[in-house]
């Protein structure tokens, strides 16, 4: 915490040093160079040629440029590492995003605001150092997440790592999976009436299903800045919301276990968390291979949008159920997951520079993801207590597992465990909340493929 406190306290005085220099003038390049011009009018050729240069030096670094947004964006970043190392938040994912957080946030000067400075002429490249910048390397990064490639590769390496034993034993309980998205829907009707259009409201939406790779396909979709306007496609910057969608929807995947208790806790009693459920039977070889195949024709029959990600789903799970293609399997949920998951984390971050995340818009979108998400999680626990109506008394379901039918795998369901074993030390519900929370994997996907379908 002391060296938390003392980087913040280094980025605080670097930005009243920022403050001091701008209102000094030290950051008006025109000014500046012929005030000093002017008194070093008689000073030898090589002290002239020093001052320009440091002039210069100065004006291509980060202070000259650096802005309170940008400062803010830089805390965000830490904020997220911090809470990353020491409360274990999602980790994986809370690291990449808050360095790239902090990379997108340097600041540096663009080819615009070169030209204007007379740094370099119209056309010539600039220094492509952003993400938004053509050439450069950040770009070339993010091209996987405008054009939705590395999300279906992150499903791969989930596929191979998935069990469904659980929803395979109990498939009733598949329908506490899709029953969580409601959340989803009733998030894009709000987004609708807070005045995004239909693509960004549908792309807003899929934050509740708790799953950030889902998001962001949909988001490279729907809300990627381009839109028709007067028959043809335009694009506008600050209609892309890749950044803040994939911010907000892994901001609240690493927060599940402080965000679902309460919904929960409030929506059942303590009687109801304590209902212990029989064990799942045993699954048999042949039904783990089926389903991944079953599963991966229906769902895409239901929802052909979703394709790119069920079927890299479905296909991860056939190469770990078969027992012919270890290897691949083991590449799948290991070192190609790794690898695609830092890349992602590290440029979604760095697309979140602070004049186009700093916004109203994105604001709202944090708002609306917390909505939609506490919204999946009450609309698995009361789907739970719909179902036991009809359940006789020997076989009701636990109402805590409902909340494990978003996608947030397995951390929703590893909540539901901590919740029920907090009631009593013998009833787990691990495996029983596998089940839902699989089948909010699927429920996300297919859900972003329909709102796919009928937004294009």
């Amino acid at each position: 915490m002391k060296k938390f406190l003392l980087v913040l306290s280094i980025i605080t005085l670097l930005g009243i040093l920022h403050s001091t220099l701008h209102k000094a003038n030290a950051f008006n390049p025109g000014r500046e160079g012929q005030s000093i011009e002017m008194k070093s009018a008689g000073q030898p050729g090589i002290m002239k040629s020093l001052t320009r240069g440091v002039i210069k030096f100065f004006n291509y670094t980060g202070f000259r440029n650096l802005t309170l947004g940008h400062f803010i964006m830089i805390v965000v970043g830490l904020l997220f590492i911090y809470l990353a190392i020491k409360y274990n938040y999602e980790p994986l994912l809370l690291i990449p995003i808050g360095t790239g957080i902090i990379i997108g946030n340097i600041p540096f000067i663009t080819q615009s605001a070169g030209v204007t400075m007379g740094l370099w002429q119209p056309g010539d490249p600039g220094l492509q150092l952003g993400v938004y910048e053509p050439g450069s390397v950040l770009n070339y990064l993010y091209f996987g997440v405008l054009k939705g490639i590395y999300p279906p590769l992150i499903f791969l390496g989930i596929g191979a790592m998935t069990d469904f034993s659980a929803l395979i034993s109990n498939p009733r309980l598949m329908i506490l999976g899709a029953a969580a998205q409601v959340g989803i829907f009733l998030t894009f009707l709000g987004a609708l009436l807070l005045g995004f259009d239909y693509a960004s409201a549908g792309a807003i939406g899929i934050i509740g299903g708790a799953d950030g790779p889902t998001a962001i396909f949909l988001s490279s979709k729907l809300a990627n800045g381009w839109f028709m306007q007067n028959g043809e496609m335009v694009y506008e910057q600050s209609r892309n919301l890749i950044g803040p969608i994939a911010i907000a929807a892994y901001s609240y995947m690493a927060l599940v276990p402080v965000i679902q208790p309460p919904v929960m806790r409030l929506l059942t009693t303590r009687k109801q968390r304590m209902i212990k459920m029989k064990p799942p039977r045993a699954v048999s070889r042949n039904e783990k291979i089926m389903f991944p195949i079953i599963g991966l024709i229906l769902t895409t029959l239901i929802s052909p949008s979703a394709l790119p990600l069920l079927g890299m789903l479905f296909f991860g799970n056939i190469l770990k159920e078969s027992g012919v293609t270890n290897r691949l399997a083991e590449t799948a949920r290991t070192s190609l997951i790794d690898i695609v998951t830092m890349v992602l984390g590290l440029t979604v971050g760095a697309s979140t520079q602070a004049d186009i995340f700093l916004t109203p818009r994105s604001l709202l979108i944090f708002l609306l993801g917390a909505i939609s998400f506490i919204l999946a999680t009450a609309g698995g626990v009361v789907f739970a207590h719909i179902m036991n109506i009809f359940l006789p008394e020997s076989k009701k379901i636990n109402p805590l597992i409902g909340a494990a039918g978003v996608s947030a795998v397995p951390d929703s369901a590893r909540v539901v465990q901590n919740m029920g074993l907090k009631e009593d030390p013998g009833n787990h519900l691990l495996m029983h909340a596998m089940a839902p929370n699989v089948a909010g994997v699927i429920g996300s996907a297919v859900a972003a493929g329909l709102l796919l379908g009928f937004l294009m």
